[in-house]
């Protein structure tokens, strides 16, 4: 079976990474992040390209059947921990075009990628100065 990100980014464990910015190219020509952070993360921050899914971690095991299998799928989280974890269950379950973005959205905005951000949010990089707000 044919992976379309079998000629970029590097493997470990069996699993293809990539850095933000290949993710991006990537969705430039065809592929979907399907972002697994929880809701509360993604109203802060999220990652300013059409086409994106939400799956949340919490409930990914329930949900990913629902994505499509024909479909370049990169997965991607804050810092690329839980996202990993979700390649494994799709791997697992017959999905074999898929990746993950190494770094998530915290390496995604590090290299000035497109970004939608709550003007009210703390920098870093590291996931505890994400502010949670009223919903």
């Amino acid at each position: 079976m044919n992976n379309s990100f079998s000629s970029i980014g590097f493997i470990i464990e069996g699993i293809i990474h990539l850095s933000p910015k290949q993710a991006y190219d990537c969705c430039l020509n065809g592929a979907t992040i399907v972002d697994v952070r929880e809701e509360y993360e993604i109203a802060i921050k999220d990652f300013g390209i059409n086409g994106k899914l939400f799956y949340p971690f919490t409930g990914f095991e329930k949900l990913f059947r629902t994505l499509p299998k024909n479909k370049p799928l990169i997965l991607a989280d804050c810092v690329g921990i839980h996202s990993k974890a979700a390649v494994r269950i799709l791997l697992e379950n017959g999905y074999y075009n898929i990746a993950n973005m190494a770094g998530g959205i915290a390496d995604w905005e590090r290299d000035g990628l497109p970004m939608n951000k709550d003007i009210e949010i703390m920098g870093g990089q590291c996931p505890c100065q994400i502010k949670s707000r009223p919903i």
